[in-house]
């Protein structure tokens, strides 16, 4: 059942992505919780997902790895075909120069695995930990350090580059990036007025699931509308990949019957919310009242729980729905024990993904 996405500029057979928040979780060391993602990552090479997302959050018990980058490194060495990405790096907290400097290094030591999610940082409070304390910087600091890191990425023997928060002169280029001439970017989506400039340039994106599924297909086709009247553009962005990946995001728990899945799923996806909340709770922010809710989510399609054969259902819903071309899926999230991750892993790899992948490495 080769599900295609109906936007004649975007219609590639659906292929399927590990999204990765290491949560902290009481009693048990870091290291330990490191060790069986790694783990997890090592299954999911051998399964057919075709890239492993990590996120990047400070200062909040979300994220055990601030550092995409260590995180990538170490998989990159214990895995042969699943491509490694950051979804995302927050440049605004980054030098630009020595941020280009590592995604060189991860792209040789995955030979040329790599795909970069780049982005601002949504958090304002996570922003004040580097001291920076308005939008308006936040802003302005992205923008230039992503032409800076660009910048860097293509640049041939030496890198200048003159910006209010950075300058560089003369800086020898020793290393290259194995893709020319960067890794596949990856931009995701939270609003609608991003959708020109993700669009306009091609950029892989992953659409927030905060959106309906009827939103979602609104935006899936202006995203293929834009896209295609600028896919032959001389100065696309991310002119190196002729068909983006437009994605959605999804939590995916599978058991062997439907009541131990949702038993399982709700009380970690309380925790999950704990969590993802922790740092607005902490300033004050007042929260998306759909964000915890667990019932609007599989009510949304955006939380896939059950038996294979209910999950494979629901999922085939929300493809057909929403008309992406890529599923990102987070199989350990919340409280979720790693055997009950393994479980669930392995049950969607084997009983589920079959159903809509016709090659899972394409």
């Amino acid at each position: 059942m080769e599900k295609l996405l109906s936007s004649p500029a975007l219609k590639v057979p659906l292929t399927i992505g590990l999204f990765d928040q290491v949560e902290w979780e009481e009693g048990r060391p870091a290291s330990e919780v490191l060790e069986e993602h790694l783990a997890l990552i090592e299954y999911a090479d051998s399964a057919g997902f075709y890239c492993y997302h990590l996120s990047e959050h400070h200062g909040s018990p979300l994220s055990l790895t601030p550092s995409p980058n260590l995180m990538l490194a170490a998989a990159s060495q214990r895995t042969r075909q699943i491509r490694l990405a950051s979804l995302v790096q927050t440049l605004t907290y980054y030098d630009p120069m020595r941020l280009a400097e590592e995604i060189n290094m991860l792209d040789h030591m995955s030979n040329g695995r790599l795909e970069l999610g780049v982005g601002r940082g949504i958090s304002a409070l996570e922003a004040t930990f580097f001291n920076v304390t308005s939008i308006e910087d936040s802003r302005a600091i992205y923008r230039e350090n992503f032409d800076a890191l660009l910048g860097a990425l293509t640049a041939k023997d030496t890198f200048s580059f003159q910006g209010k928060y950075h300058s560089y002169s003369d800086v020898p280029v020793w290393m290259h990036p194995v893709q020319r001439p960067y890794p596949p970017l990856w931009f995701p989506s939270s609003n609608e007025q991003s959708i020109p400039f993700t669009a306009g340039n091609g950029f892989n994106t992953v659409l927030n699931n905060y959106f309906t599924r009827e939103q979602t297909r609104v935006l899936v086709d202006q995203y293929a509308e834009v896209f295609d009247e600028h896919k032959d553009d001389a100065d696309r962005l991310n002119a190196h990949v002729a068909t983006p990946k437009v994605g959605w995001a999804v939590k995916v728990v599978v058991a062997p019957t439907d009541k131990q899945a949702e038993d399982t799923a709700r009380k970690a996806f309380a925790i999950w919310e704990e969590h993802i909340t922790y740092l607005e709770r902490r300033a004050g922010v007042p929260q998306r009242a759909e964000r915890g809710d667990y019932d609007h989510h599989r009510a949304n399609g955006s939380l896939l729980v059950g038996s294979p054969e209910r999950v494979a259902q629901e999922m085939s819903v929300t493809i057909d729905e929403t008309g992406v071309n890529y599923l990102l899926c987070s199989l350990a999230f919340g409280n979720l024990p790693n055997a009950g991750v393994v479980q669930s892993m392995e049950l969607f790899a084997e009983h589920v993904m079959p159903h809509f992948l016709q090659d899972p490495m394409n």
